[in-house]
């Protein structure tokens, strides 16, 4: 799957510094989908709540009979939905299959309670979210493989919000899936197949773990999909991948995420080829592999590149200048864990990272807070890719420079990291480890530029000295050896000097999810009247 192959090829970039060196608008993506002002359609309720039985027993008998502009109100109980299991897939290679698959535009899936509406991949009669083997569902079989399943699963259809509700155990297999909630708009075409969606109050998590052959992949997932778009109040954890993952979708992505928090992944947010306005804030990552990343590659999640530049040439009313990719007022700490599940190129993410952006442009990382990260706050870093380009893709055309024995490396350009705070960074005390550090491979690339952050420590040392200001044409590569060489043992590509202090994995270790997360204040808000919510409020 193109998304299982997004993410810093460390060691691909390492090889190549040891060669020879020779619009939305004002571009704010806050605008939210028309989902969450809707007070009209009919309301088809799922469960029993407080002794009042629902029209279905299940939440895809509602999906299945909800029209353009209808809601599906979901009571507490634990869903054990099987339609993807009792009917085969036609298409498996783009994730077309779900335990809940939506294909009707403008429906809104709303549970009532954050914490006990729970969308549950094991068996039938098992406890809720086991995570004993046996319990499991690994998906229909197709060649004779189980090919996993997906969660919620939105396919193609604009202006789909899904609410305040938990998914847990949707894993891996032969077929694109091991995703939470995710709006596909058609996993790895090109095209945008999608525009509007919204999510909040969401969780995503597994509690088994058999190996990464079948580790939950995503927690909550766009692809293909276009804006307006928001996401707020959502959790994810025990990803080998990524919590969170918006990518494929261009200059176009249209995308506020607010109040996110994403812990124990491999990353906590991980953005292949996705840009123009997306804006992050007021989240947190904690005790990830690597905290965040987002990159630009040829082969996975097309087209290239990564580009936070503002649609149609405009001006974030946020940074003031034509990034309108800005992660802000958040906190990365503590992303020192070995532990995770990880896979693919994720598993290549430098433990011990606040933030990695790789082979971007034109983002801006401002006020934000990096701390305990033993290796490095925000590392700022080529993305080589030797794949075959995906269609009709070309290196240069899609910003890159080929180099001999690696293949197309996207250097990163334009990243402005400004007033964000740095703390205990680097503690793991290997050379080079520091609150920002930045490899560049070629010369002629924009620069990035450091203003005004209070750290430390950088690698290498000048870097604020030598980069004050961004787009300025490099005239030589930023390519510190000393870097390289620890870059490549936390990476895991090369063995590590006998002196370097890296965290190793014991094993992979699953963390419960936090009691009591916030669930949404008033799940009746817009909601038409019905035997559960009257006026706007549940009765």
């Amino acid at each position: 799957m193109a998304t299982g192959s997004t993410r810093t090829k460390l060691a691909v970039a390492a090889a190549a510094l040891l060669l020879p060196v020779g619009l939305l608008a004002g571009c704010s993506s806050s605008s939210s989908s028309s989902s969450s002002s809707t007070s009209s359609g009919q309301v088809l309720t799922v469960g029993t709540y407080q002794g009042k039985k629902g029209q279905y027993m299940t939440i895809q008998a509602a999906v299945n009979a909800a029209k353009s502009g209808d809601w599906v109100l979901v009571a507490p109980g634990d869903y054990k939905e099987t339609a993807d299991l009792t009917t085969t897939p036609a298409n498996t290679d783009h994730g077309h299959f779900g335990a809940v698959l939506v294909s009707t535009p403008n429906i809104h899936i709303r549970g009532l309670n954050r914490n006990t509406v729970v969308v549950d991949s094991t068996k039938a009669g098992a406890p809720e979210c086991s995570s004993k083997a046996a319990d499991q569902q690994f998906g229909a079989v197709v060649d004779g493989k189980a090919i996993g399943r997906n969660g919620v699963l939105v396919w193609k259809a604009n202006n789909v919000s899904v609410d305040n509700l938990t998914t847990c155990n949707f894993l891996s297999g032969s077929g694109d899936a091991g995703n939470g909630v995710w709006w596909n708009g058609g996993a790895d075409t090109a095209k945008i197949g999608m525009k509007g969606y919204s999510g909040s109050y969401l969780t995503a998590s597994s509690t088994y773990y058999g190996g990464e052959n079948t580790a939950a992949s995503y927690g909550i997932f766009s692809q293909d999909a276009a804006g307006p778009a928001t996401w707020s109040n959502i959790y994810g954890s025990n990803m080998n991948d990524s919590g969170m993952y918006v990518g494929a979708c261009m200059q176009v992505c249209g995308i506020t995420i607010d109040k996110a928090w994403m812990e124990y992944n491999a990353l906590g947010y991980s953005g292949t080829n996705s840009g123009g306005a997306i804006v992050i804030k007021n989240s947190t990552f904690n005790n990830n592999e690597d905290g965040f990343d987002t990159n630009t590659q040829i082969n996975g999640d097309p087209p290239a590149p990564q580009n936070g530049a503002c649609p149609n040439n405009g001006i974030s009313p946020i940074t003031h200048t034509h990034s309108c990719w800005v992660v802000m007022d958040s906190v990365f700490k503590d992303n020192n864990n070995p532990n995770t599940p990880k896979a693919g190129n994720a598993a290549q993410g430098p433990t011990g990272t606040g933030m990695t952006i790789s082979g971007g442009k034109n983002d801006t990382v401002m006020n934000n807070t990096f701390e305990n990260n033993g290796a490095w706050g925000v590392f700022v870093l080529p993305y080589p890719d030797s794949s075959t380009p995906e269609m009709n893709q070309s290196c240069t055309g899609t910003g890159g420079i080929e180099m001999a024995a690696f293949g197309c490396v996207y250097d990163p350009q334009n990243i402005k990291v400004q007033g964000n705070t740095f703390t205990n960074n680097g503690f793991f005390k290997n050379p080079s480890n520091a609150d920002i550090a930045q490899l560049v491979l070629n010369a002629g690339r924009a620069s990035n530029c450091f203003i005004d952050n209070k750290l430390t420590s950088t690698a290498p040392s000048d870097l604020v000295a030598k980069f004050p200001k961004c787009g300025v044409p490099l005239s030589e590569p930023s390519a510190d050896p000393t870097l390289l060489a620890q870059v490549l043992c936390d990476s895991g590509f090369t063995s590590c000097a006998s002196n370097a202090v890296y965290p190793q994995t014991t094993g992979v270790v699953l963390h419960p999810l936090p009691k009591n997360l916030t669930t949404m204040p008033n799940p009746c808000l817009n909601v038409p009247n019905n035997i559960w919510c009257s006026d706007g409020k549940l009765s």
